[in-house]
């Protein structure tokens, strides 16, 4: 049985999680609206990883004989005044989230949860690799920002990412359904 205080850490997170990807369909819905289809394509992709990281924490609690309780989602932020500050607040929002990591951690060893540090782990090394990623195209985008050349083939490179098969935010998934 999962300990109460991991428990609700958790619920906490899968909360984060969701947020994360209601953030990230947002700045779908701005790329788009910039004609920056490819930023946005990494978005998408981007908005279902996170709707799995929420489910991974969702099934460790029900795994461990605990109660799941969804938590009322903060609307974060809908719009930017350029690609720039959005992919800023994405790579802050990374940093936000690793921060929830690390004090989910330090619950669990607190409580000595064992159990969770297998998907804990896994966990801090993918937040190496979210800062990692928003991090590297916020400065891409730093560096080029002026240059309407740069920006777009930075948006082109970026719509080179590949969902994970079967993703309900792939259009080409939803749009093959009859």
């Amino acid at each position: 049985m999962i300990d109460k205080k991991v428990r609700d850490a958790m619920n906490e997170q899968v909360k984060h999680e969701l947020e994360s990807f209601y953030i990230y369909m947002s700045m779908v819905a701005y790329f788009h609206s910039q004609n920056l289809d490819g930023m946005a394509h990494w978005m998408r992709c981007q908005a279902h990883e996170e709707m799995i990281h929420a489910m991974k924490f969702f099934d460790h609690i029900i795994d461990r004989g605990g109660a799941v309780k969804l938590l009322d989602l903060k609307q974060i932020k809908t719009v930017w005044k350029k690609p720039l500050e959005a992919w800023h607040d994405a790579y802050e929002h990374e940093k936000f989230i690793t921060a929830k990591i690390n004090n989910l951690t330090k619950i669990s060893r607190e409580q000595n949860d064992y159990t969770s540090e297998p998907l804990l782990s896994w966990f801090l090394n993918e937040q190496i690799e979210e800062e990692k990623n928003t991090e590297k195209v916020f400065r891409e985008l730093s560096m080029v920002e002026t240059s309407k050349e740069g920006v777009l083939m930075l948006d082109r490179e970026l719509a080179a990412r590949a969902f994970p098969a079967g993703s309900p935010v792939n259009p080409l998934a939803y749009n093959a359904v009859a």
